[in-house]
């Protein structure tokens, strides 16, 4: 790249600089690994943080936790008193799901930052995990 092209490259926006920090600090998994790690880690959970509308438009996965993006640090922090049940320690292994893998790497790494030192998300969201052939349903 010339000094010119350089000077007149566009910096990357602070939102994808927010997401490249965030994701540095995740081990993401591919959509099989997650399901792997569901199947064979009785302390993982699988979150999923889309709205209700994107769930109705696209389907669920059947035995994921729904918790939409607002609440998702208060009912995971066990801490907190509006925690869920299962949100039983820091060791608790929260994969984090959305629609195309954006919101929950920064999700995740939320929940890293509350202590929750094994959260993470799937690459490629709900959309890969369907396009892996992994188990998808309807909206209740």
């Amino acid at each position: 790249m010339t000094a010119t092209e350089h000077a007149t490259a566009t910096p990357p926006s602070r939102i994808d600089a927010m997401l490249a920090a965030a994701r540095s600090r995740l081990h993401r998994l591919e959509p099989a690994q997650a399901a792997r790690a569901l199947a064979e880690n009785g302390d993982a959970v699988l979150v999923d943080i889309r709205p209700a509308a994107q769930r109705a438009a696209e389907g669920e996965i059947p035995g994921a936790v729904i918790v939409e993006r607002n609440v998702l640090e208060w009912r995971f922090d066990p801490t907190s008193d509006a925690c869920l049940p299962l949100a039983t320690g820091d060791d608790l292994q929260v994969i984090v799901i959305c629609s195309e893998g954006y919101t929950s790497s920064l999700a995740a790494d939320s929940l890293r930052q509350l202590g929750l030192w094994r959260a993470t998300d799937v690459i490629g969201g709900f959309h890969g995990w369907a396009a892996t052939g992994l188990p998808t349903c309807p909206a209740r």
